[in-house]
């Protein structure tokens, strides 16, 4: 990892954006409690996130680039923040490495640094978040 000035504020900002992200999630979840289908989630999290500015795009293809090819197979990023956070939203009995496998792909598919995978399904969110970054 680069860690000149620059490239250090700017994983600072990283931090405070997932941070407010997170904040945000509980929110969310606080209201909502588990037992919803993920896109009620991710709708509601979207829908606290632009009130607060912060831009959100919502099921951005992620075509695989395999040498000089790109590929559309079908996969989505379930949230974008600020085209710099990924965020996996999740409605399940516990995560599994699968889930973590599908987020540390992402990132490395989209260059992206940082990654949430939120678990709404929990009663306490606490339990249910993984934050993850690839160099």
């Amino acid at each position: 990892m680069n860690l000149s000035p620059q490239s250090t504020q700017s994983f600072t900002e990283l931090n405070l954006l997932s941070q407010h992200v997170l904040d945000t999630a509980f929110l969310v979840h606080t209201a909502l409690g588990p037992g919803l289908l993920e896109s009620a989630y991710e709708h509601c999290l979207c829908y606290e996130l632009d009130k607060h500015n912060v831009q959100v795009r919502r099921q951005v293809q992620l075509p695989v680039v395999y040498g000089e090819i790109e590929i559309d197979a079908g996969y989505q990023i379930d949230m974008l923040v600020e085209n710099r956070i990924i965020v996996e939203i999740k409605a399940v009995d516990r995560l599994l490495p699968i889930h973590e496998a599908q987020l540390l792909t992402y990132l490395k598919l989209a260059n992206k640094q940082i990654g949430l995978l939120i678990n709404f399904n929990v009663r306490s969110l606490k339990n249910g978040i993984k934050r993850m970054i690839h160099d």
